[in-house]
C-alpha cells in the first residue's frame, strides 16, 4: 500500500511539472519577451486558455495594452480581474455551442469594429475555441449548430474532421474573421491542442484560410443530412453578401505556437529524470479508439522494464445513444485497468491538459492493478460501464479520478505508465 501511495504521487508530482512548462500565462509572457510588440495592442484571447494567456500577455505590454476582449469556458474565468486590466469578458458554450456562444459571436465583430485603428491586434488562441464562439452562415441557427456539433461529438471523428465541417458552415472560421480586421497590424498566438499543431485546426483556423475547404470538406463520410449542410453551408460562404476572404499569400498572419504537446513530454521526462526514475519518451501520437489504445498502452507498460512511458494524443469515444459520465481520458484508463487488473507494480495516468475531459470536470484517472477490485466493492462491472461509455462511475468509486482544476493550458492528453 505504501509503495503504490508514494508511487501515485510521483505520478502526480511529474504532471504538475509537465502542467506547468505549458501553462499559458508564462508561454505568452516568453514570446512577447522574445519579440515585442511596439505600440497599443489590442488582445483578443478565445478559448479554455484564454484567460491564462491574457494576463501573460498583460504581464508584458503594461501600458502598451489598450484593452480587448476574452471568451472562455464556465468555470476558466475570473471576470473581475480582467476587468481590471480593462478586458472584456464573455462565456461561451462548450462542448456544444449555446446562445451565449453566438452572442460571443456578434460581440467579437462588435469589439473588432471598437478596437483602435492605431492598435496592434494581438490574437490569443486556444483549444476549445471552435464551440466557444461562431456566427453561422444565413439559414444555420443554434438549434442546427447543436445538433451538428452533438453529432460530431459522438463520431468518433478526428478534430481535423470535426472542425472542417465546423468550418463548413461558419462565417469566421477557416480565416472567414480576417474580414473584419480593417487591414490593421495582427499578431496571433496559439497553444496547440491539434495532431500535427497545424494552424488552420486550432480553433478552426479563425485567421488561417483553408482554399482546399470545399475540396476536403466534400471527401467526408457523413450522414445524409450532414452531408446536405455542409454543400448548403460552403455555398452561403462562396455566396453571402460578404463572402468570406479570397486566399491570397501572405493574407493570413503566421502562427505562432508558444505550447504544444511535445513541450509537456519533454517535460515530464525531465521531472522523471529528477525523480531518479528511467523514463521513455515515445514519440508516436496515441490516437484512435481510446479502449482499444488504453488496452495497448497497458501491455506495452506491463512488458516494459521498470520506469516511466511517457505518451501523448487524443483519442475518440464512440458514444452510444445513452451515454454515462467519463470522458476520452476515463475510457482510456478504464481499459488500462482491466489488462492490469490483479497486478501490483503498474500504474498508469491518462489526462486532459486542459483539467476537463469530455462533458465532465475531471481531468482524467490514475488506475493501478486494484482499479477493478476497489469498483467490485461498490458492485461496478468494468466492462459494462466500457460498453455504456460510463467510465466515470467506476473510477469515482475506485477513488481513481484525477482533479486538477483548470489549467490555463490546453496541448491535448498527456499519458504516463509507471512500472515499479
Amino acid at each position: 500500500m505504501t509503495d503504490r501511495i508514494e508511487s501515485r504521487q510521483r505520478l502526480a508530482r511529474i504532471l504538475a511539472a509537465a502542467l506547468q512548462s505549458v501553462a499559458g500565462r508564462a508561454a505568452v509572457r516568453r514570446a512577447l519577451a522574445a519579440r515585442p510588440i511596439a505600440g497599443p495592442v489590442w488582445l483578443c484571447a478565445i478559448g479554455k486558455a484564454a484567460e491564462s494567456m491574457a494576463l501573460g500577455a498583460c504581464d508584458s505590454l503594461g501600458v502598451a495594452s489598450a484593452g480587448g476582449l476574452l471568451i472562455t469556458k464556465s468555470g476558466h474565468l475570473n471576470p473581475s480581474r480582467l476587468a481590471r486590466l480593462g478586458i472584456e469578458s464573455l462565456v461561451g458554450g462548450h462542448p456544444v455551442p449555446t446562445a451565449a456562444s453566438l452572442d460571443a459571436g456578434a460581440r467579437l465583430l462588435a469589439a473588432l469594429r471598437e478596437a483602435p485603428t492605431d492598435a496592434t491586434l494581438l490574437f490569443l488562441l486556444s483549444g476549445g475555441a471552435s464551440s466557444l464562439v461562431d456566427v453561422p452562415v444565413p439559414g444555420f441557427d443554434l438549434a442546427d449548430l447543436q445538433r451538428l456539433n452533438r453529432w460530431l461529438l459522438g463520431s468518433g471523428l478526428p478534430i481535423e474532421a470535426m472542425n472542417l465541417v465546423r468550418k463548413s458552415v461558419s462565417r469566421i472560421k477557416a480565416g472567414g474573421l480576417l474580414g473584419y480586421l480593417a487591414d490593421r497590424p495582427v499578431r496571433q498566438l496559439a497553444i496547440s491542442d491539434v495532431p500535427g499543431d497545424r494552424p488552420g485546426v486550432i480553433g478552426s483556423g479563425l485567421l488561417t484560410p483553408e482554399p482546399d475547404l470545399a475540396r476536403r470538406a466534400g471527401h467526408l463520410e457523413l450522414p445524409e443530412w450532414l452531408a446536405d449542410w455542409v454543400r448548403r453551408g460552403l455555398a452561403e460562404r462562396t455566396n453571402a453578401d460578404k463572402p468570406v476572404p479570397a486566399t491570397t499569400p501572405g493574407l493570413s498572419p503566421a502562427m505562432e505556437l508558444v505550447a504544444t504537446l511535445a513541450s509537456a513530454k519533454n517535460a515530464a521526462l525531465e521531472a522523471a529524470r529528477r525523480e531518479g526514475l528511467p523514463a521513455r519518451l515515445h514519440a508516436t501520437f496515441i490516437q484512435g479508439d481510446a479502449a482499444q489504445c488504453g488496452r495497448t498502452l497497458a501491455r506495452t507498460l506491463i512488458d516494459s522494464a521498470p520506469g516511466l512511458q511517457i505518451w501523448g494524443g487524443e483519442t475518440t469515444v464512440r458514444l452510444p445513444e445513452s451515454p454515462g459520465r467519463g470522458g476520452r481520458n476515463q475510457h482510456l484508463a478504464l481499459a488500462a485497468a482491466v489488462e492490469m487488473s490483479g497486478r501490483d507494480d503498474c500504474l498508469l495516468l491518462s489526462v486532459g491538459t486542459d483539467g476537463t475531459d469530455g462533458p465532465t470536470d475531471d481531468a482524467g484517472a490514475l488506475v493501478d492493478g486494484g482499479t477493478l477490485d476497489r469498483a467490485r466493492l461498490a458492485g461496478i462491472d468494468a466492462l459494462d460501464c466500457l460498453n455504456r461509455a460510463d467510465s466515470g462511475s467506476l473510477l469515482e468509486a475506485s477513488g481513481d479520478l484525477i482533479d486538477t482544476g483548470p489549467t490555463g493550458t490546453n496541448v491535448m492528453d498527456l499519458i504516463l505508465g509507471l512500472k515499479l
